[in-house]
């Protein structure tokens, strides 16, 4: 059986988030859909996988309202093991910034991926700014772009200074599908930025036309996958990720196994701790680990 993931959003005014979230957990749960679904007032954001009878289902049922009728889902081959679960929550926005920021009354421009492309292409002046967070960014980016220094996305204020200089500049805002990029784009028209574009649709839907192309190395997703690459057989594709230890070419997520810490960082095969088999950030991680954590599982695990 194939698999198939989606990635969608929509903004649109949601009168009863309660009441749409249960109707999005019977429709997943008929269709054997696992996955992640954020609802609030502002509107939907989702990821869901399942065989690709039941997600074309998915988008046939979710689109046949009139407010969703428009969406763009942006497909990708899936394992059946994206997602260990189904989860459908109501939160006050589909993707947090803290800040009043309405997409539906202003946001950037849309660029398509083809328009990019050309732009690369044609040597225009412009200003890419990803506005992904850290760990995002270092497996994969587009190239000369500028990277938001971001953490977490509720602290875009924090980005304003870093772009100052290009108020009057061409700027293009990318994310994984978009829908950041619909409030950070907007932010920046809200702070005087005067040519401000959006990648519509997310880097993914670029990759899928023009892989191993302008961006370089594989974009990071939000789930069991955790990078997705396009075209990786050929030639031109860079491994841009670096190990976090030993700085060689490596572009797999781990997290810290101390969990108090559970950074999640890239870490290569090899710098791996050959005495437990499990990646910690740093020695004090480890220390810790053996100290604290390891004798309360050794405990647990122990017959009674």
């Amino acid at each position: 059986m194939k698999h198939q993931v989606l990635l969608y959003y929509k903004y649109t005014y949601v009168e009863d988030p309660e009441k749409l979230r249960d109707m999005q957990r019977r429709l997943c749960e008929q269709l054997n859909l696992r996955g992640r679904i954020i609802v609030a007032k502002e509107g939907i954001n989702g990821t869901v996988e399942g065989s690709v009878e039941d997600t074309e289902k998915y988008i046939e049922e979710l689109t046949s309202e009139k407010r969703f009728k428009d969406i763009s889902f942006k497909k990708s081959e899936g394992d059946g093991n994206a997602f260990p679960r189904l989860s459908i929550k109501v939160r006050p926005e589909i993707v947090a910034t803290r800040l009043p920021i309405n997409p539906s009354e202003v946001t950037g421009k849309y660029i398509t991926s083809d328009e990019l492309h050309k732009w690369f292409e044609d040597g225009k002046e412009f200003y890419t700014v990803d506005m992904r967070n850290d760990y995002e960014y270092i497996s994969g980016y587009f190239e000369n772009s500028i990277f938001s220094g971001l953490h977490n996305f509720y602290d875009l204020p924090s980005v304003l200074p870093k772009l100052e200089n290009l108020k009057d500049k061409t700027i293009v805002t990318v994310c994984t599908g978009g829908v950041r990029c619909e409030k950070a784009s907007g932010y920046l028209v809200l702070n005087g930025f005067k040519r401000v574009f959006q990648l519509k649709d997310g880097i993914q839907t670029y990759l899928e036309k023009y892989p191993n192309s302008y961006f370089k190395g594989k974009l990071y997703v939000f789930d069991n996958r955790l990078t997705v690459g396009f075209n990786t057989d050929d030639p031109a594709h860079e491994i841009v990720g670096r190990c976090y230890h030993c700085n060689k070419p490596a572009d797999s997520y781990t997290n810290c196994e101390y969990d108090i810490c559970h950074y999640h960082y890239i870490c290569c095969e090899d710098c791996k701790d050959l005495e437990t088999g499990f990646a910690f950030c740093k020695k004090e991680c480890k220390e810790k680990y053996l100290k604290f954590q390891l004798p309360k599982i050794s405990a647990a695990q122990s017959p009674s």
